[in-house]
């Protein structure tokens, strides 16, 4: 976590151009590197650098960062992203439609265009829809508990299923890959759920040796369903597109809903499809561009500010040099109407000293009747002199 004493990204190596888009919340910076002469090419990051750059108070802020690279493997393109703690994923549902919605945008695509990306959950296909949102051929989920992966047993259902004792509550699970792993808790109301406690305690289960995805969720009807989401890494945030994808398989195994059905998350809901004759996971949802921005390179930035110092003038100097050898001005003129009102500036030698005087001698002198009795007098003697002088107008 970076501190408000730290230079904010120092550790830059050049000039930094990004954008940042949203999937239902889920927040990316987006890096644009798939003219890099060099597959391996990740802009300088570190994990540290990632920290600082989603940080939401002494950073940009973001869920990730996400890097187009070029293609190592048959794809198109290559896709890494990074988790706000700065760990590296195998993917991301909001994630790559965030990066569908941004080579469009880069690169003026349309309805129907494709991309095929590889990603470490292997070849993910989001295609633009009319509507402007994303449809991603998920492909299909990993069931077998060596793929999640997880120590729970597959079970009747045909997955991996499972009691888990979570902080003294004992859960009823099932376990699902999406090229990352998932578990899945059926709950009678999901907002009754202490998501901080158990999504954390879960995330770190011994059940799931590389850690674990973490989704609790309620059924509705067999075509709706809610939940809310603990990712690995990030903690609670506003969506996760894999997370709706293995949470609409793990409930269609247990009996629970049907093989297309709406997911609500936090965010917003997402249209998620488990296809019967190919086996593969389709979800539909938005990703939105929110803004372009640059980072300097701090090298520049210091250079700058060093600059700007070495040119300033020597304040110390201007004031503790002695008086006489500065030169003697009159002091200026001052509107105390504006320049006095939190109290006289001026005090030894004020211009409007006198006027005060006048009045504080008059109130001091006068009763409170006295006062008002004058001031109704100055009123109506102006009012009657006003209609006299309008009168002599118009006469």
């Amino acid at each position: 976590m970076s501190s408000p004493s730290k230079t904010p990204f120092s550790s830059l190596q050049a000039e930094l151009s990004f954008s940042k888009y949203q999937g239902l919340g889920n927040d990316f910076l987006m890096l644009d590197g798939r003219s890099a002469s060099d597959p391996d090419f990740v802009f300088g990051l570190t994990p540290e650098l990632v920290i600082e750059l989603c940080d939401r108070r002494f950073g940009v802020g973001g869920d990730g960062v996400i890097l187009a690279l070029p293609a190592n493997n048959g794809g198109e393109l290559r896709m890494r992203i990074f988790n706000a703690d700065g760990t590296e994923p195998e993917m991301c549902g909001n994630g790559i439609r965030c990066l569908a919605r941004f080579l469009a945008d880069r690169d003026g695509d349309g309805a129907g265009r494709t991309w095929q990306i590889d990603t470490l959950a292997g070849r993910i296909v989001p295609e633009l829809l009319p509507d402007g949102t994303i449809r991603v051929d998920m492909g299909a989920p990993f069931l077998h508990s060596d793929q999640v992966p997880t120590t729970l047993p597959v079970g009747a259902a045909g997955l991996p299923q499972g009691e888990l004792d979570v902080d003294g509550e004992v859960f009823a699970v099932a376990a699902a890959g999406m090229g990352n792993p998932h578990v899945v808790i059926p709950v009678p109301l999901v907002e009754e759920i202490d998501l901080e406690r158990f999504g954390a305690l879960l995330e770190v289960h011994p059940a799931f040796p590389a850690k674990t995805n973490v989704h609790f969720v309620q059924v509705l009807s067999p075509d709706h369903l809610v939940m809310r989401v603990w990712e690995r890494g990030a903690g609670p945030t506003l969506a996760c597109g894999t997370g709706a994808c293995a949470t609409l398989v793990s409930c269609h195994s247990l009996g629970l809903c049907d093989r297309r059905a709406r997911l609500d998350l936090p965010g917003g809901p997402l249209q998620i499809h488990w296809d019967a004759s190919s086996g593969k996971v389709f979800m539909d949802g938005p990703a939105e561009h929110v803004f372009d921005a640059v980072i300097p390179d701090p090298r520049a930035v210091a250079e700058a500010r060093s600059q700007a110092t070495r040119q300033a003038p020597n304040l110390e100097e201007a004031i503790t040099a002695p008086v006489a050898s500065q030169p003697q001005q009159a002091p200026p003129e001052i509107d105390c109407a504006t320049v006095c009102t939190n109290g006289c500036i001026r005090p030894d030698n004020c211009p409007s000293a006198e006027a005060r005087a006048r009045v504080e001698a008059l109130l001091s002198g006068r009763s409170l009747d006295d006062l008002v009795t004058l001031a109704t007098n100055t009123l109506e003697s102006r009012t009657r002199a006003r209609f006299e002088r309008d009168s002599g107008l118009s006469g």
